[in-house]
């Protein structure tokens, strides 16, 4: 299967992942479907045995080329990549949302619809501030649902946070386009001040974890934990994991978990490893974006989290 990043755009800057078309200004709906390639409608085919017989499951495919995404259950109704950008347009329309970046992945099997929500930004400590983004992401195979979620990004290397598509904030997003596709507009500024009051809940988290400084030995452990392998002898644990932990381990020393307020703390360790899985682990750029925004890095992220969340109150 090729993971082969299509047509896409970016706003303001080259994305941390090097991909895409970059504007100066946000597009429109219109041209935001253009640039990102995704201006093309998915169908549906019956499928059959080799011998005729009709099995019930279909397949889904690309109307312009005719290229079969995959394979799913009879009930499954296509959500449209126009379908996907007009969801946000009540948000456009009151300057709440832009759109920043869109695009797909694995030749339109997964497509996604990344909006930056124009409020402030979030500041950790110094220098060190989150931006705001809304993802909406989907895959044409069947493989993962329709998913709305905040994701902050960290601006001092575009490093992709973890996707919160559970968090209450997500889920009114999701519960609002799902019983009703047109969102009433004087409502969107109460939905994007809960989005908001969400975001501020989690950069004080972040905080916390700048407040505390890890204590010799705990790094170390902390990397161990979240890769699986504390409870293992040292000699036990395979050359190319050893290699990642020390890629970490010399992340944390780096240059971008070093600015002032934050060097040598908890939000500078999960940092560490953020980075770590935003620019180095999987086997292609492409294959870290499908895993951040569609697969094991969203629950590899909020695991690190989690833990660095639990060494810091044991500080």
């Amino acid at each position: 299967m090729s993971h082969q990043v299509e047509n896409m755009f970016a706003v303001g800057a080259t994305p941390w992942h090097g991909l895409g078309e970059v504007l100066e200004e946000a597009p429109t709906i219109s041209e935001a479907i253009e640039l990102s390639g995704l201006n093309w409608d998915v169908g549906l085919k019956d499928l059959q045995t080799v011998d005729g017989i009709p099995v019930p499951n279909r397949a889904t495919f690309r109307k312009d080329t005719g290229a079969i995404l995959g394979v799913v259950g009879p009930r499954y109704v296509p959500l449209q990549n126009r379908e996907a950008f007009d969801w946000f347009q009540p948000f456009l329309e009151t300057g709440e949302c832009e759109l920043h970046t869109g695009g797909s992945l694995c030749e339109g099997e997964k497509v996604w619809v990344l909006a930056k929500i124009n409020r402030e930004n979030s500041v950790i400590a110094g220098d060190d501030e989150i931006a705001k983004f809304v993802l909406l992401s989907n895959s044409h195979n069947g493989t993962t649902a329709i998913r709305v979620g905040f994701t902050p990004i960290r601006v001092v290397c575009a490093n992709t946070m973890a996707a919160a598509h559970n968090s209450s904030a997500s889920k009114l997003l999701r519960v609002r386009h799902t019983r009703n596709a047109t969102v009433a507009l004087d409502n969107i500024r109460e939905i994007m001040d809960t989005v908001n009051a969400e975001f501020e809940a989690t950069a004080e988290q972040y905080r916390f974890l700048a407040s505390k400084q890890v204590h010799h030995g705990d790094l170390e452990k902390y990397v161990k934990q979240i890769l699986g392998v504390d409870k293992k002898a040292p000699e036990d644990i395979k050359t190319r994991t050893q290699n990642i932990i020390s890629d970490i381990l010399a992340r944390f020393h780096g240059p971008k978990q070093r600015l002032p307020g934050i060097e040598g703390s908890w939000w500078a360790a999960y940092n560490a490893y953020n980075e770590y899985l935003n620019y180095e682990k999987g086997r292609s750029t492409n294959n870290r974006i499908d895993s951040l925004w569609f697969g094991t890095g969203v629950n590899d992220n909020a695991k690190a989290l989690d833990l660095a969340t639990d060494f810091a109150n044991a500080a």
